[in-house]
Parts: C-alpha cells; sequence; structure tokens
C-alpha cells in the first residue's frame, strides 16, 4: 500500500493496481475504517485506490498518513458480510440490441450469455461515469469481450451492458459503448429519494432473467 499527497487537502491510498475482489476488500475495508477519522471530509473509493479529502485546517497529510498506516487492515481480516441486491433483467431481444452479435462474436448461445450473467454475484467495485452507474465484476472468463468500437449516442436508462470484465447498468439515458444485452426495469438513480442510489460501493449484485410482459409490470409499479 502506498500513500501519497494529492493537492492542499487530499491524499491518494493506492493498492496492488488489479482489479480482484482481494483487493476491493481491502479498499472496502480501509473505506468504511477511514469514515471513523473526524477530520476526513469524504472519500473516493475505486477499483485498488482511495481519495480522501480532508479539513487541512484540522490535520495534515502526514499525520493523516500515520493514522491511516496504523489501521494496519490485512487482507485476511478484510471479509466481511455484504448486502445482497438481486436485479431483475429482460434479455429478450427487444431490450437486448447487442446480445445477438455479441454471442456470434463469443461463439455461444444467446442462452448461454444469459445463464452465464445469472450464474453468479457480482462485488459493486465503484461508482461513477454516471450519478448511480455501478462497476460490477468480474466477468465469467467467457463473457469477456471489448467495448463496441462506435459508441452509441443514446442508450436507454436501465440497460445492462458488458465490456472488459465487467457488467454495468445505466442508471439514466446517455452516450455508450458497452454491448447491451437487457435492460431492468428498476430505477437505478432516483433523485427524488432520500437515498438516490440503489447500489454502492461494497455492495453484492445478483442478475435474475424476466419476461418482457414482467418488465412492463414491474416498471408500471414503479412509476
Amino acid at each position: 500500500m502506498e500513500i501519497i499527497a494529492y493537492g492542499d487537502n487530499a491524499l491518494l491510498i493506492n493498492f496492488e493496481q488489479k482489479i480482484d475482489s482481494e483487493t476491493h476488500q481491502l479498499v472496502k475495508s480501509y473505506h468504511n475504517a477511514i469514515i471513523n477519522i473526524e477530520e476526513v471530509v469524504y472519500q473516493i473509493p475505486a477499483y485498488c485506490s482511495i481519495t480522501v479529502v480532508f479539513d487541512n485546517e484540522s490535520i495534515n497529510f502526514e499525520i493523516l498518513k500515520d493514522k491511516i498506516k496504523e489501521l494496519g487492515i490485512k487482507p485476511e481480516q478484510t471479509q466481511s458480510k455484504s448486502k445482497i441486491i438481486e436485479i431483475p433483467v429482460c434479455y429478450e431481444t427487444d431490450y437486448a440490441p447487442d446480445i445477438e452479435s455479441l454471442a456470434q462474436d463469443l461463439k455461444l448461445s444467446q442462452e448461454d450469455i444469459i445463464s452465464l450473467h445469472t450464474s453468479q454475484t457480482y462485488d459493486v467495485y465503484m461508482m461513477g461515469f454516471l450519478p448511480g452507474f455501478p462497476y460490477l465484476g468480474k466477468l465469467p472468463k467467457e463473457l469477456e469481450c471489448k467495448r463496441k468500437s462506435t459508441p452509441r449516442k443514446f442508450v436507454k436508462s436501465g440497460s445492462v451492458g458488458l465490456a472488459g470484465i465487467q457488467t454495468g447498468i445505466y442508471p439514466s439515458e446517455a452516450p455508450g459503448g458497452w454491448q447491451l444485452i437487457g435492460q431492468t426495469p428498476l430505477k437505478i438513480f432516483n433523485s427524488r429519494k432520500e437515498e438516490p442510489f440503489l447500489l454502492k460501493m461494497g455492495d453484492l449484485v445478483k442478475f435474475y432473467t424476466i419476461s418482457a410482459t414482467e418488465f412492463k409490470k414491474i416498471q408500471d409499479e414503479a412509476k
């Protein structure tokens, strides 16, 4: 672990630079422990780093660095229970514009893609790109894929995509280059709620299949 100054009132903690569950558990554990340091204003956790913003009138970089080092969290101490959130997804063609071409590229059937995508739970590694966009991983090896060579100018809210070793959910309409294999009727981001984000870093996500009829029913009930 390396801790470096990051401007006048922030520092950057770098863990081993790789995307995996063990590193994610360390990020989560340090994030949860650093919350209790009163001079810390907020944190930005990522795949293998945390940006820590602090009140520089109450503490300086060196003292905060020592406090974080003293936490001494070890990888074997980081296994904690996480909240599992189940996400319904319609994988039917009208909701999955890339599933057919992706199946051809990966030499899988569409049923294989759905089966593999729903076969495991995913860590919410970090949030970003759009408010409430969760970066989830890691995908089963068979589903690893490239982003689209030409991004779409418009992706529907709730679209579920694949890119590299990750899967994610578009919380709102936006441009995007992920391979779209389905869509959820759930609102991943709702600015009208006290807690606007359905997911947060450290949660676990499990996808399950629904029909187009069920999609519309859930969507109507959410209005």
